[in-house]
């Protein structure tokens, strides 16, 4: 990798992030947007719909099971969007960042599949300090990356985060509650969201991704315990964390924890 992630990290703390203009595309740029969308955690909405099918659990809602599935399928080409800008330069970094305990991932399953081949959604991105920057999501089904958001709203609650940043704004994101504000707004939420971030050990001085798993334990669910086959590695500068996987946490428990804290 020609970015190293120390300087990778540095420029998320203070508001840049890398794209390049094409999945084969070598080259990255790094971005900084005069407007930007967060998701503020206690506005996320809850829409009956949604609740409704949170409730049905139409999915297994799985975190860091498949994230390299998940950033894969977040780079395909859709037919709403013929190129992407993940290239293979973001996607190692990514990789790197999820082997050091960084980034992560929420998955959507089938329910009905009794395997590990029926990725129906998802979204990943990067948590550090007390932010969450998220990437990319996904959908190959209906409802599949609200699901996936939903999710990752009540495990940063959970976990004791304090922004959600979006990056870009969508008509999507902002049925789900996000904002636009100005990049001198933004500049200051997220400087008190990094604040006591060491880059010496980022991962022992951010909030707690997993803590919804000690607060929730889930039952086993019919999914394999690791679905992932990294076709990229990367040499990981930071310690990483133990190698465990975390049980699905049930839609339903997930529509109870946002009702209960909306």
């Amino acid at each position: 990798m020609s970015i190293d992630l120390p300087t990778l990290l540095r420029a998320y703390a203070i508001g840049l992030f890398p794209m390049s203009d094409g999945r084969d595309d070598p080259g990255v740029f790094w971005v900084e947007p005069e407007r930007r969308a967060v998701l503020p955690l206690e506005n996320f909405h809850l829409s009956r719909s949604l609740r409704k099918t949170l409730r049905a659990g139409r999915f297994a809602i799985t975190v860091d099971r498949d994230f390299a599935g998940v950033i894969r399928l977040c780079a395909e080409a859709a037919e709403d969007r013929p190129e992407t800008w993940i290239n293979h330069e973001i996607e190692a970094c990514f990789l790197a960042l999820h082997d050091a305990g960084l980034a992560h991932s929420v998955e959507c399953w089938d329910r009905a599949d009794s395997g590990c081949d029926r990725l129906l959604g998802g979204l990943y991105g990067l948590a550090l300090g007390r932010a969450f920057i998220g990437e990319s999501m996904v959908s190959r089904a209906r409802d599949a990356s609200k699901v996936a958001l939903a999710a990752l709203v009540a495990r940063l609650r959970a976990g004791g985060f304090d922004l959600l940043d979006c990056q870009f704004m969508t008509p999507h994101l902002a049925s789900l509650g996000a904002v636009e504000m100005s990049g001198r707004i933004y500049s200051g939420v997220l400087g008190e969201a990094m604040a006591g971030v060491s880059f010496a050990d980022p991962l022992g001085t951010s909030a707690d991704f997993l803590a919804l798993d000690a607060l929730v334990p889930a039952a086993p669910d019919v999914l394999p315990t690791d679905c992932s086959e990294r076709a990229l590695r990367a040499d990981v500068p930071f310690p990483p964390p133990p190698s465990t996987v975390s049980s699905p946490v049930s839609g339903h428990v997930i529509a109870q924890l946002l009702t209960q804290t909306s």
